[in-house]
């Protein structure tokens, strides 16, 4: 990796050029004036709460987007396509880095940078910069409608998962984000980081599902659903194990271990082919190798991707009894049936990057499945309250009025 980057004419100190960072950020805004100009034009004729609470419903879906881009990204090899950041070679767009690229490319035509690695790269950037737009313009009405509503005497409808601070802490975490995003590139796909951009990602979902969530359902005139408090604990629990999950599966695929096992349910002709642990859970150390300079082995690769395998067993089987244990909540019925259809996507899914040879599709599509799994679980949670009086049974839940 040392080589590629050296052969694209990029130091060390060439790593951070903060010079195209202005140009960066209009083209982000200007990007972003389309979904604010759609928000407003769709909800002409209505208040400014109807109009915010639009603005985070599309904000979560491209943000969605995003993640699947980012994906794709990774998948694609280009995480590297302009070696520097924010921009490439300095520039804000491959098309001014072209006689760069050129060069980089001839001298290794399927090394990390390449036209169309270069593109893809950047446009994930683009499209992140226009997601921050989006959370920025978000954070500023939310603040500017808490005031309005305590100013007419109506604070308490911006309470819970209608809070100000929600968006707040979104746009922090999305700078956060992009911090964790500048790092993936100059320290050269460090495995740790590139897994924790893929856990910000989700986070960033998991986050502005909360406001998107808790606006929709005041627009709606409804209150939290009552549910009974050990599903509550059930939803908190299939969160906590969606979480850990998704590091696992970002671990795999950060070091490139999907291929290890390239059979199911056993692999390399074995129930427990040979691995290596001590290895696999060597956290800090560069891409393909491990902390004291040599290469990383086959059977922590195998490792790696087994726990993942192992832990998915635990996990489908974990959301398989939310799925069942939500049919005594009707007030959740739309999240359940999600749920189920996104369970059987990531089955199928991940068996697919098994069995097929790890194919660009499937393997996006896995990434999407777990962001959706997590962003419909806290969901659920965003519009529900514990009932500490349910009894089990069909009165566990009741729709909200």
């Amino acid at each position: 990796m040392e080589a590629s980057l050296r052969s694209c004419g990029m130091t060390e100190q060439q790593l951070y050029d903060l010079a195209p960072a202005l140009e960066l950020m209009a083209f982000g805004l200007v990007l972003a004036l389309g979904p604010l100009c759609w928000v407003w034009w769709r909800s002409r004729g209505t208040g400014p709460s109807k109009r915010l609470q639009a603005l985070c419903v599309l904000t979560l879906f491209l943000t969605f987007d995003l993640v699947l881009f980012g994906a794709f990204t990774r998948l694609t090899d280009s995480g590297l396509g302009c070696p520097d950041w924010p921009g490439c070679y300095g520039t804000a767009s491959p098309i001014a880095a072209h006689a760069q690229i050129s060069e980089a490319q001839a001298a290794m035509p399927t090394g990390p940078v390449t036209h169309g690695k270069a593109w893809v790269e950047m446009i994930h950037r683009y499209l992140a910069t226009t997601v921050g737009v989006l959370i920025i313009a978000m954070t500023v009405m939310s603040w500017k409608q808490a005031r309005a509503a305590r100013q007419t005497g109506q604070h308490t409808s911006f309470r819970g998962a209608a809070n100000p601070w929600w968006p707040t802490l979104a746009l922090v975490w999305v700078c956060i984000q992009g911090a964790f995003g500048a790092l993936t590139v100059t320290m050269k796909l460090f495995p740790a980081i590139v897994t924790l951009h893929l856990l910000g990602g989700t986070g960033l979902l998991a986050l502005l599902a909360i406001p998107a969530s808790g606006l929709s359902q005041q627009q709606a005139g409804r209150s939290p659903a009552l549910i009974a408090r050990r599903l509550r604990i059930v939803l908190w629990l299939c969160l906590a194990l969606l979480i850990v999950q998704v590091s696992l599966g970002g671990w795999v695929s950060t070091n490139y271990a999907v291929l290890a096992c390239t059979t199911f349910p056993g692999c390399q002709g074995s129930w427990w082919p040979a691995m290596n642990f001590a290895e696999a859970l060597q956290i800090w150390r560069p891409l393909g190798m491990l902390k004291d300079g040599s290469h990383i082995s086959f059977e922590a690769l195998t490792a790696i991707h087994y726990t993942h395998r192992m832990a998915a067993y635990v996990v489908v089987l974990a959301l398989a009894g939310l799925w069942w244990a939500l049919r005594h909540a009707p007030a959740l019925a739309k999240q359940r049936r999600l749920l189920g259809f996104f369970a059987v996507l990531q089955v199928l899914t991940g068996l697919s990057n098994v069995v097929l040879d790890w194919p660009l599709v499937a393997a996006v599509l896995h990434t999407g499945g777990a962001a959706a799994l997590v962003t419909i679980v806290v969901w659920s949670l965003a519009v529900t309250r514990a009932n500490a009086v349910a009894a089990p049974g069909p009165e566990m839940a009741r729709r909200p009025t």
